[in-house]
């Protein structure tokens, strides 16, 4: 039975099928077996130039690589036509799916392709691509879904993922897909050690639901695997308390020996399940050359800036170690005393130690 299509959507189809067909060398006659599964895609097939433009570059602005449209979902299962449609071709299209754009070297481009405009899923989800569980144990979480936004939906219910990247404007299917490193990584793990279960859309289109226990060669491949054994569109978060209040810590060092030292042992001593330990730890440069505002954040008190400025200055670098002490109103007592038993001997700077105290809110 014949299908009719509304004719601005016919052309668009005929037009966008007819571009990819050159980009592979096949007859511009259409293979009627082929058309069918681009169908229900082709109004969110986009060739307007400021999207070819955007998709054409990423955060690094080292790679520029032109696809031949941009696929603006609405769902998973736009997704999966798409690759469905590349993968039943005699030539397959390349295909990238692309979030926010942090990757750095064309990672998240395709080069006279199309590439998947991740972050269109999320206009569609109408608030549901994070969800709670009733215990606050897991999070199921859209992969176009940013960080920053699985945080503020956590903490209203008095929970959080235990590792994060230090820049939360990321998808999570981004993250999940490279490897996730942060501060907390030196006691939970990277964030793709942190995952109980994924959706994955293969490159033949399966929608596969993947597990350590279930479609585990799946599971370790696609966490971490740049993208190349699919694109996660679901991911199974586990969630602990989050803190209330931490101690934050920095302690500046001028003898790189010391400094490595002193991390190593703290990293020795700090335990995922230890109770006592320290929830986020990781070094950092101070450096004399570019803008002194790289390290004239609100953390170091205006008063201290000269003698920081000082050392930096003599000693052309120096390295920053920086902690954070999780605790509650049930342990505000003894929080001071645990840390002075962990950072007891260490051996960075005399007065170069600085503090806060911060209470945990949601962020904007």
């Amino acid at each position: 039975m014949a299908v009719s299509f509304p004719i601005p959507s016919y052309f668009t189809a005929i037009f966008i099928i007819s571009r990819l067909m050159s980009i592979m060398g096949i007859s511009k006659h259409l293979n009627n077996k082929l058309l069918p599964p681009l169908d229900n895609i082709t109004d969110k097939l986009s060739l307007d130039p400021s999207a070819i433009e955007s998709a054409s570059q990423d955060f690094g602005h080292i790679v520029k690589s032109i696809p031949k449209a941009v696929l603006q979902p609405s769902s998973i299962a736009d997704i999966a036509s798409l690759i469905n449609f590349s993968y039943n071709s005699s030539i397959p299209f390349t295909i990238a799916a692309k979030g926010h754009g942090h990757s750095v070297r064309g990672q998240a481009m395709a080069n006279d392709g199309v590439v998947v405009d991740m972050t269109s899923m999320k206009k569609h989800r109408n608030g549901t691509g994070i969800w709670v569980s009733n215990d606050g144990v897991y999070a199921d979480v859209g992969g176009e879904q940013l960080w920053i936004d699985v945080l503020n939906a956590t903490l209203k219910h008095g929970v959080a993922p235990v590792s994060w990247t230090d820049y939360l404007y990321l998808t999570v299917g981004g993250t999940l897909s490279n490897g996730g490193i942060s501060g907390q990584s030196f006691r939970y793990g990277p964030q793709i050690s942190n995952v109980y279960e994924m959706d994955v859309i293969t490159g033949k289109a399966e929608i596969v639901t993947c597990s350590p226990n279930k479609n585990s060669e799946l599971f370790y491949a696609a966490l971490g695997g740049l993208g190349q054994f699919g694109i996660i569109t679901r991911a199974r978060i586990p969630l602990e308390p989050a803190p209330k209040r931490v101690k934050w810590i920095r302690m500046l060092y001028n003898d790189f020996t010391a400094f490595t030292r002193d991390q190593e042992l703290l990293i020795s001593i700090n335990g995922r399940h230890d109770s006592h330990a320290l929830g986020y730890l990781e070094g950092s440069l101070l450096m004399d050359h570019g803008s002194p505002d790289n390290w004239r954040s609100s953390f170091f008190p205006p008063k201290h800036h000269p003698k920081i400025t000082s050392s930096i200055i003599n000693h052309r670098i120096i390295y920053c170690l920086e902690v954070v002490k999780h605790y509650d109103y049930q342990t505000q007592n003894t929080v001071d005393k645990e840390l002075e038993q962990l950072l007891k001997g260490l051996s960075y700077m005399p007065g170069f130690m600085f503090e806060k105290d911060v209470i945990c809110r949601i962020l904007e």
